[in-house]
C-alpha cells in the first residue's frame, strides 16, 4: 500500500507529524491504516507515527503522534519519577525501553534527555519541567535547543525479564486441578 494514500486520510496534525519523520528517514519498514514503523532510523531502536493523536497540554498546546523508542533499562524506582515529568515518557521493564510520543523527533530528544537527567538524579521532575518548558520556548525564539539536537547519552540495559515465582511443578499442579 502506497504511504501517501495511508496518511492522505490522516488528521492533518499526525499527517503533518508523520511527514517530517518520512522526510528526514524515507518510507517506513511497516505501514498500516493507523500508523507507520521504521526500525533503527537514527538513533532510535523504532519510531512510530500514529493516525491517532493526544492532545497535550504540558509545556503548551500541542499534539503527541510520533512515539521515538530507545533500549533503556529503567530502574523501577525511576517510574514514578518518570510520569510526574511528562506523561508522554513511557518505561516499559519487560522490553527494557523508553520512549516519547511527542509532535516531532525534536521534542521526543528533548524529553528523553531530560528522563535520563532525572534517572541520573542530575535534575529533579520539577527541574527538568522547568527545563522542558525553556527549551521548548527557545525552540519557537530561534534560540538554543542544546536538547533538541540529539541524544546526550547512548542507550544502555535491554529487558528485564523478572523473577520466575512458579515452578513447573507447581503450573503442572495446578493445571490437573483445573481440568478434573
Amino acid at each position: 500500500m502506497n504511504v501517501n494514500q495511508i496518511i492522505n486520510d490522516w488528521p492533518e496534525e499526525s499527517k503533518e507529524a508523520a511527514e517530517l519523520v518520512i522526510n528526514k528517514y524515507g518510507q517506513p519498514d511497516e505501514a498500516s491504516e493507523s500508523y507507520l514503523t521504521w526500525h533503527n532510523p537514527g538513533p532510535w531502536k523504532r519510531m512510530v507515527a500514529y493516525k491517532d493523536f493526544d492532545r497535550h497540554e504540558f509545556p503548551a498546546p500541542h499534539i503527541d503522534a510520533v512515539e521515538s523508542f530507545l533500549e533503556y533499562g529503567v530502574p523501577t524506582d525511576k517510574f514514578s519519577d518518570l510520569a510526574k515529568f511528562d506523561g508522554s515518557v513511557v518505561a516499559n521493564r519487560t522490553k527494557g525501553e523508553i520512549s516519547a510520543r511527542c509532535h516531532d523527533e525534536e521534542a521526543n530528544f528533548l524529553a528523553l534527555n531530560l528522563a535520563k537527567d532525572i534517572i541520573d538524579d542530575e535534575k529533579t521532575v520539577e527541574e527538568a519541567r522547568d527545563y522542558y518548558a525553556r527549551e521548548f520556548l527557545a525552540s519557537r525564539q530561534g534560540g538554543p535547543t542544546p536538547y533538541m539536537e540529539g541524544l546526550r547519552f547512548e542507550p544502555e540495559g535491554g529487558p528485564d525479564l523478572d523473577e520466575r515465582m512458579l515452578s513447573n511443578a507447581q503450573l503442572e499442579e495446578a493445571q490437573a486441578v483445573g481440568t478434573k
